[in-house]
């Protein structure tokens, strides 16, 4: 029985003491290496179809010293860039995802382009909020917003988000 309990008392101490030295040491080591690679590569999934976060690792980046500007100048190209391919879905496979994942009628596509005729363009700026980001980049493809324009106004919105996020981080 004494045996057991320290053989309990030994890997409870290596999983709560010697672990997460090791998980500080490898996780240095990559962000120092990989840090600004992986943060774009990131945030460029993160604005597409794939729903994961980069705002935690931005954080991370500027809590450990990173540099700020570059930290938020590689996110939000990073994420620009994936907004660009979502953009090019809503192009060139927008008759298929209206019709085979979100189930969209002729009716329904005309009231969402009208609706994207009267706010669209400035709703771009808005393309950095989870959950409407995506669509909303989809849309501006889907409707032909010129190409230019949306980037200009996707990179000011994401620009924007990262920018404050390392702000109150400092």
């Amino acid at each position: 029985m004494k045996e057991a309990i320290c053989q309990v008392g030994l890997v409870s101490g290596f999983v709560f003491f010697v672990l997460p030295q090791l998980h500080h040491v490898y996780m240095t080591t990559f962000l120092s290496h990989y840090g600004y690679s992986f943060l774009f590569l990131l945030s460029f999934m993160a604005s597409t179809v794939i729903p994961v976060g980069s705002e935690w690792l931005l954080i991370a980046m500027v809590m450990k010293g990173f540099d700020p500007v570059l930290t938020v100048s590689m996110a939000t190209a990073g994420n620009t860039l994936g907004a660009c391919t979502t953009y090019g879905i809503g192009i060139y496979g927008s008759t298929w995802v209206l019709q085979k994942l979100f189930r969209m009628d002729g009716k329904s596509q005309k009231r969402a382009e009208k609706f994207y005729a009267k706010y669209g363009m400035w709703s771009l700026l808005l393309s950095w909020l989870p959950l409407v980001g995506d669509p909303i980049c989809f849309a501006g493809g889907l409707l032909r917003i010129h190409f230019g324009l949306f980037v200009v106004l996707v990179l000011v919105g994401k620009l924007f988000r990262y920018g404050i996020l390392a702000i109150l981080v400092l």
